[in-house]
């Protein structure tokens, strides 16, 4: 019904504007009475075979709604009646910022893909947490955590380290995104050798905290395998509790959407089917050459349980969706619970 009633709906309007709605709609329909127990009957699968144990959590699957789509933690309690097994927030940036200017959402219809240059528009960490504090505990949450646009190089440590300290008591466990295409000093984020120095901050600031949380890395799925040898080995060095792959893509190559199109909308991360391969190439790599050392969360073009299925099989311990998501509806996620059941 989604993909023949509501999406057409729903695609004949602005992105931004009708992901807004989206939001106001979902709330709207979950507070009448019996609606919320109805979605639960159509999308959650509750089977103890799709429990994992990562981290030193229980996911009761392995499916997740990955960070951008709730950014500020206002609708992860009603999401959680579509089935998933946690939500990631965010990204979450210490101050409030608008992002980059509109129009920075975009629909690639025939590819199946979304470009975005949102720029990490949130409404802050503090905000953040006012929602979080509503939790009511049906799912594991993640938190995914930036840096401020205005924010100096030598500050990006600082910013981090705010939203990690006033976030720790309300979330399972950390992403610490450093490969956004859409911010600023994008060079930075990623050297190795100012990566190291982040990670051993908000280490030490876990471990002052009587329970640590769980600290991911989200890479990009452009990385050369020469860059993926240099992932594994900073996982192996500071010892990251696992790895996010993967974020959006600036590589335009074998889109159906014309030159043209691709030239009005401009520069911008591109997610969707069209990162479907890459992502999988990444989450095969890191897997086969770290020996399976660390967990894997994989993510990108996800839009049927046979995707899923082949992030798994490359060696994913867990799934995100975002952009199948808004293109296959919430069925997706029942469908790839359901699959991984038969396996």
């Amino acid at each position: 019904m989604y993909k023949l009633l509501f999406r057409p709906l729903f695609f004949a309007f602005d992105p931004e504007k009708i992901h807004h709605f989206t939001f106001s709609l979902i709330k709207f329909m979950s507070k009448i009475p019996g609606l919320k127990e109805l979605f639960r009957s159509l999308y959650v699968v509750n089977d103890k075979r799709l429990e994992r144990h990562l981290f030193g959590l229980i996911f009761k699957n392995p499916v997740g709604l990955a960070a951008g789509f709730d950014k500020n933690a206002v609708l992860y309690n009603e999401l959680a009646n579509f089935g998933f097994g946690f939500i990631e927030i965010g990204t979450v940036t210490p101050k409030a910022q608008p992002g980059n200017p509109k129009r920075r959402l975009f629909r690639l219809k025939d590819d199946k893909g979304i470009i975005n240059r949102m720029g990490f528009n949130n409404e802050g960490v503090e905000a953040a947490i006012e929602q979080l504090k509503k939790n009511r505990g049906q799912l594991i949450i993640g938190g995914n955590i930036g840096k401020n646009t205005a924010t100096k190089p030598e500050d990006y440590t600082k910013d981090y380290l705010e939203c990690f300290n006033a976030l720790h008591p309300y979330v399972d466990y950390f992403v610490l995104n450093v490969s956004c295409p859409n911010v600023g000093s994008h060079a930075k984020l990623n050297d190795k050798d100012y990566l190291e120095e982040l990670i051993s901050a908000v280490q030490k600031v876990n471990a002052s905290f009587a329970k640590e949380k769980p600290i991911l890395l989200k890479i990009a799925p452009d990385l050369n395998n020469g860059q993926l040898d240099e992932v594994i080995e900073l996982v192996k060095h500071t010892k990251l509790d696992g790895v996010i792959a993967s974020n959006t893509s600036t590589d335009r190559n074998g889109l159906k959407a014309s030159k043209v199109q691709l030239d009005a909308i401009g520069n911008g991360g591109l997610s969707g089917q069209p990162i479907k391969d890459k992502s999988t190439r990444v989450i095969k790599y890191l897997s086969e050459h770290s020996n399976k050392a660390f967990p894997i969360i994989g993510v990108g073009g996800i839009h049927s349980a046979k995707d899923a299925l082949e992030k798994i099989d490359a060696g994913a311990d867990l799934v995100q969706v975002y952009t199948g998501f808004i293109y296959e509806g919430p069925s997706l996620v029942k469908s790839i619970n359901r699959a991984l059941l038969k396996c």
